[in-house]
């Protein structure tokens, strides 16, 4: 799809950039790609590619330049917003099947329009105009629902996260560096009975046992994988290097970079 006079922009609230998806937002990509992951599955996206990203997903994802610039189009469809559009708009809600953080949009005729209507109403900057904010969203999501009427269910679902099995959800989420506090809300959870719960499950604390089986990843991946100990820490985890290689050493009696196939 060729964009005419389209600009990279944002609208509606802010996104997070914690690794946590707060709220549901909607991206088309126009230059550069993105690549995400959720814990166990990867996502591409390229220019031309439309998807809903959901709330209450914890991701990771890295942004590759295309000449320098990576512009994308991003449209916030927060709660507030979703439950005024809700209260004009009937809709039936179940249980959503899908379990992907990512949902690809296909490509037609309404969502081409839509995107090239936008270029009327920039302010000049990043930005569209704010009179037409809310009827642009509203626009945008009368076109998503029409393309997939299922995705009422995804929207729609204003529930806290159910209580989950708490071994599945931690053996997949790991190696994502949030607080405490985020995983108990996302396991269904008060802070107080995620600990009690995570000491039943695992037989430790949550520090002490996500410190471990982030330690356990990273010597897999930099001994069998032949992965540099820079390009793992982040990617299990930690934060800083240097804390990343003092608690190694101390775990396994060797620095990172010390590592060899036998």
């Amino acid at each position: 799809m060729k964009v005419n006079n389209i600009q990279s922009c944002h609208l509606g609230p802010e996104i997070s950039p914690e690794m946590v998806i707060q709220e549901h937002y909607f991206l088309y990509l126009l230059k550069g790609s993105m690549k995400a992951y959720d814990g166990t599955k990867n996502y591409e996206l390229y220019p031309g590619d439309y998807c809903l990203a959901r709330k209450n997903y914890l991701v990771r994802y890295t942004k590759f330049k295309d000449e320098g610039a990576f512009e994308k189009i991003i449209i916030t469809l927060d709660e507030p917003f979703l439950r005024n559009f809700l209260d004009k708009h009937a809709y039936a809600v179940h249980t959503s099947k899908s379990q992907d953080a990512y949902l690809t949009i296909p490509e037609n005729k309404l969502l081409r329009n839509f995107i090239q209507s936008l270029e009327p109403y920039y302010s000049g900057d990043l930005q569209l105009d704010e009179t037409f904010a809310n009827v642009k969203r509203e626009e945008l999501l009368l076109i998503l629902l029409k393309t997939d009427p299922g995705l009422a269910d995804v929207f729609f679902n204003f529930g806290i996260p159910h209580k989950i099995d708490l071994e599945t959800y931690m053996n997949r989420n790991f190696r994502f560096n949030v607080p405490l506090e985020r995983f108990a809300y996302l396991t269904g959870r008060s802070l107080s009975s995620f600990k009690r719960d995570f000491m039943q499950t695992f037989g430790t604390s949550p520090g002490l046992w996500l410190k471990k089986k982030r330690l356990d990843e990273a010597y897999f991946q930099i001994h069998q994988q032949h992965q540099r100990p820079s390009d793992v820490y982040l990617e299990v985890g930690f934060e800083d290097l240097s804390h990343f290689s003092f608690a190694f050493k101390k775990e396994f009696g060797k620095n990172p970079s010390e590592l060899r196939m036998p």
